[in-house]
């Protein structure tokens, strides 16, 4: 499948639905941020091997995550989770140039990978922070949108306390290695979350201090 035709698939199947992000993902080189083995397959709907065994998440999967975050322009974003840096990309081009992205990667070799492909393609606008995503980046607090790319036995209570009011936090919930669910959580007051269920996915498992340890 060619990327034309990979976009044409998602708008069909509902995964890409605004305007925003359907031009993220034509304008983001996804084979940038695959390892040099697997650029041929691309444009296949599945995720891919990257490094340090972890993988770049199926286009759907990237494109419904980002539309659940209803993202808006000059937003600042935290990502846990940077993997290759795919959707660190797709997040800076709806966020634009006013805006900021915070991405966290446990693996230091994966992030220095991260930080190369974004790099090259000129994303100027995330920074590639190495360290444990389930405690968030406090210093850098708080943020409009959270969005975690793994699988979580809970919502991190550090992750919740550094979203502002209004915000929204995306994360898949459920055990370490089964099917997760989606969850799209807003932050009403600050001890108050109203929490909407997208459905069943499947994420490598989160690692640190307020998720599941290794």
């Amino acid at each position: 499948m060619d990327k034309d035709a990979l976009i044409a698939s998602m708008i069909r199947s509902g995964a890409l639905k605004t305007k925003p992000v359907i031009k993220a993902s034509r304008k983001v080189k996804r084979e940038r941020f695959c390892t040099s083995e697997h650029k041929d397959e691309a444009y296949e709907d599945r995720p891919l091997p990257i490094i340090s065994g972890q993988t770049i998440s199926q286009p759907t999967t990237v494109a419904m995550m980002t539309e659940a975050l209803k993202l808006k322009n000059g937003q600042k974003v935290l990502e846990i989770g940077t993997g290759s840096g795919y959707q660190a990309a797709i997040i800076s081009e709806v966020v634009g140039k006013r805006g900021n992205v915070y991405s966290v990667e446990r693996i230091e070799e994966l992030a220095n990978f991260a930080k190369k492909n974004l790099k090259h393609e000129g994303y100027k606008n995330v920074e590639v922070i190495t360290g444990d995503g389930s405690i968030g980046v406090k210093d850098r607090a708080p943020f409009d949108r959270i969005i975690v790319t793994a699988g979580s036995p809970k919502v991190p209570e550090a992750l919740k306390s550094q979203l502002k009011v209004g915000g929204k936090i995306v994360i898949p919930v459920g055990p370490q290695y089964d099917v997760q669910e989606m969850f799209i959580i807003t932050k009403k007051r600050r001890d108050k979350f109203e929490v909407k269920d997208l459905g069943p996915f499947t994420f490598v498992p989160l690692i640190g201090e307020e998720a599941w340890f290794r």
